[in-house]
């Protein structure tokens, strides 16, 4: 089973707050996921994270969901008010937690471990217990309390790697020593200090454990938790261990709990992040082109992702040729070699290439190859002056077919640009706009690229560059190039 505690022990993330609302969105995302047990909360700590867990608790999820609790009364009485049916309890069993942090005895943890399950089962509630700091517990008194637990009706038993001290042999070890005396599931709760939560928690599950708790992203205090993400792949690929989770809904739920939460998702994040099916090296793209299996371990439609080929330093003439070839792009052997000598000059001095660039290169070591053009500037206007909103008006010819309309702006170039944007569709987006001069004087030439995009699918991207002496009709010029670009990946769908 997998324990979903990134609206707790996730929330828990330094500079991390959610609303109500975006708790409530996770929740969903998790249930949605196949996640089966969501810890909602820690009741006790204010009046909104009640109500968050209480919320949670009443919105009809297939998952089972919990509140965490102390082991005392008004913590327990926290979680029932949320009208719960399931609470997860802890208590620390350390002797450094039990000498510095809760000034008792051996014996009188053991009799409050014991007093709480108790309690919360005469609530009816289905209990989870955490001796807190299992790892650092002395092994033979964690038994003891495992077992006197036990005889209180506990329904399952969760070993905390509280701060992340273990390594995968002795995690193994531990587990196998207490399957011993456990004779309820145990689960296990991996922090990531050391970076070695996953393989822990998979080295748990090999000697015995029947529930991971895990976070999307790996969130949690300090270094983090079992990434939930890592550990349901690595399940199911090193164990065939196949868990309730959907593993094509991975990516989405990890985009939308890192932008509920603030905290970016690294680039080379195993499973989830933007590198970790990217590809730049030329022997290593020749090979996923080949056979994806050389360079990858799982496909990257698995986990709800596509493979990217990244154009730099590295590239080779594979790589380059696949993704022209993608946009419908047809080179010689010459002229390919030469685009690739190009980008590695160009990378070498520190450029980054996205698509749109490539292509631009593309057209101009193409050179004499005229580019096909379906939208034509048939004519246009620009009225501005003091104390008059700047005012332009286009005419475009797209596929034969004219197209009409009149927009202002904060400046003559804002206003031709929406006009061009209304006359096409309101769904392209401008995601740069460059200006440089070329030459000076008061007849200088000016140089001008614009990048747009589609909403509806920002990946796909055109650049279009155009140089001469007027900025805004220059500025037209080279939204019409981009323009050409877009229409000529999107034809059709890109009007509207």
């Amino acid at each position: 089973m997998i324990l979903d505690t990134t609206l707790r022990d996730g929330e828990q993330t330094p500079n991390v707050a959610l609303s109500l609302e975006d708790k409530l969105k996770i929740a969903q995302a998790l249930d949605d996921l196949g996640v089966d047990i969501i810890e909602a909360g820690f009741p006790i700590t204010s009046e909104g994270e009640k109500e968050a867990v209480r919320r949670i608790g009443k919105a009809g999820l297939r998952a089972e969901v919990l509140g965490l609790s102390r082991s005392n009364q008004a913590d327990i009485d926290a979680v029932i008010d949320c009208d719960l049916k399931s609470i997860h309890l802890f208590i620390a069993t350390s002797e450094i937690h039990m000498k510095n942090k809760l000034k008792m005895t051996r014996e009188q943890v053991k009799e409050k471990a014991v007093w709480a399950v108790e309690y919360a089962k005469a609530h009816g509630l289905k209990v989870e217990f955490s001796p807190e700091d299992a790892t650092r517990s002395d092994v033979s008194f964690l038994k003891e309390v495992i077992c006197a637990v036990q005889e209180a009706k506990v329904d399952r038993i969760d070993i905390p790697d509280t701060v992340g001290v273990m390594i995968p042999q002795a995690m193994s070890a531990l587990i196998s020593d207490l399957k011993t005396v456990a004779r309820v599931p145990l689960a296990v709760h991996c922090h990531d200090d050391f970076g070695l939560s996953v393989s822990n928690s998979l080295a748990a599950v090999l000697a015995g454990a029947e529930e991971v708790h895990c976070t999307i992203n790996g969130l949690g205090e300090r270094a983090g938790n079992a990434a939930l993400e890592e550990v349901s792949v690595g399940l199911m690929t090193f164990f065939g261990v196949k868990t309730n989770i959907d593993l094509r809904k991975l990516t989405h739920v990890s985009r939308l709990v890192s932008k509920l939460t603030g905290v970016p998702v690294q680039p080379n994040k195993a499973i989830v992040g933007d590198n970790a099916f990217a590809h730049e090296s030329g022997i290593h793209v020749h090979g996923v082109l080949g056979e994806s299996f050389t360079y990858e371990a799982i496909s990257p439609e698995t986990v709800g992702k596509e493979r990217a080929l990244v154009i730099g330093k590295h590239t080779g003439t594979h790589a380059v040729q696949a993704k022209l070839k993608s946009y419908g792009i047809e080179m010689q052997e010459g002229q390919l070699k030469e685009l690739v000598a190009r980008i590695k000059k160009l990378s070498e001095g520190g450029k980054k290439f996205d698509d749109a660039e490539l292509i631009a290169l593309a057209y101009d070591v193409l050179g004499n190859i005229e580019e096909p053009r379906q939208i034509k500037l048939e004519e246009f206007a620009v009225f501005t002056g003091i104390n008059f909103t700047p005012t332009a008006t286009v005419t475009l010819n797209i596929a034969g077919k004219p197209r009409r309309a009149s927009e202002t702006g904060d400046g003559p170039i804002d206003a031709s640009l929406k006009a061009i944007q209304s006359a096409v569709s309101k769904n392209i987006i401008l995601k740069e706009f460059r200006l440089e001069a070329i030459t000076g004087g008061s007849d200088a030439l000016c140089e001008v690229t614009i990048k747009l995009a589609d909403k509806r699918d920002p990946s796909l991207l055109s650049l279009g560059k155009a140089v001469g002496p007027d900025i805004v009709i220059t500025s037209v010029e080279a939204a019409i190039i981009a323009l050409n670009r877009l229409y000529s990946l999107k034809k059709e769908q890109l009007i509207s």
